[in-house]
């Protein structure tokens, strides 16, 4: 199976089945008859921008970006950086984002591909990402962006947890 005949069949699986995790998508594409590793599953979500979303039963499960949305690479990164983070904290010249579970390395890639000449890099776990700018003035640059793109400030998130 070649690259595009996997992503094809793990749109399928996408607009088909409530999946959650890479794990499930994995599974599913071998009970599918197709031998992958969860790392080339991890690579296929990168590369096709899958996010996570919360389905109609309350649990979170990927997603593929409609087209119209696919269309317009500022809309659909602003989409994913509005559905992914949950939360925004920062110290000195760094800055902590939370997001939804098995988001932060969608979020992270959208950060690097923004190329925002403040970051020096990012590093990106399950549901956290840790951003590290080029000083300490350069986070309130960083932190302003990410509000104007997605409403979200650090005080909106103090707010929201009291």
């Amino acid at each position: 199976m070649n690259k595009a005949e996997r992503h094809a069949l793990i749109r399928k699986i996408i607009e088909t089945e409530t999946i959650g995790t890479q794990a499930e998508l994995a599974d599913a594409v071998r009970r599918e008859g197709f031998n992958v590793t969860q790392a080339t599953v991890c690579r296929d979500i990168k590369e096709m921008q899958l996010y996570k979303t919360l389905s109609k039963n309350g649990k979170y499960q990927y997603a593929i970006m409609p087209a119209e949305e696919g269309q317009n690479t500022q809309g659909r990164f602003i989409r994913m950086l509005k559905d992914g983070i949950v939360s925004i904290a920062h110290v000195r010249n760094q800055i902590v984002i939370r997001t939804l579970p098995a988001s932060a390395h969608v979020v992270g890639e959208v950060i690097d591909t923004l190329a925002w000449p403040e970051i020096l890099g990012t590093i990106a776990g399950d549901n956290t990402i840790l951003l590290i700018a080029a000083s300490d003035e350069s986070v309130y640059e960083v932190l302003e962006r990410i509000r104007v793109m997605t409403g979200i400030t650090e005080e909106t998130q103090e707010e929201d947890e009291m």
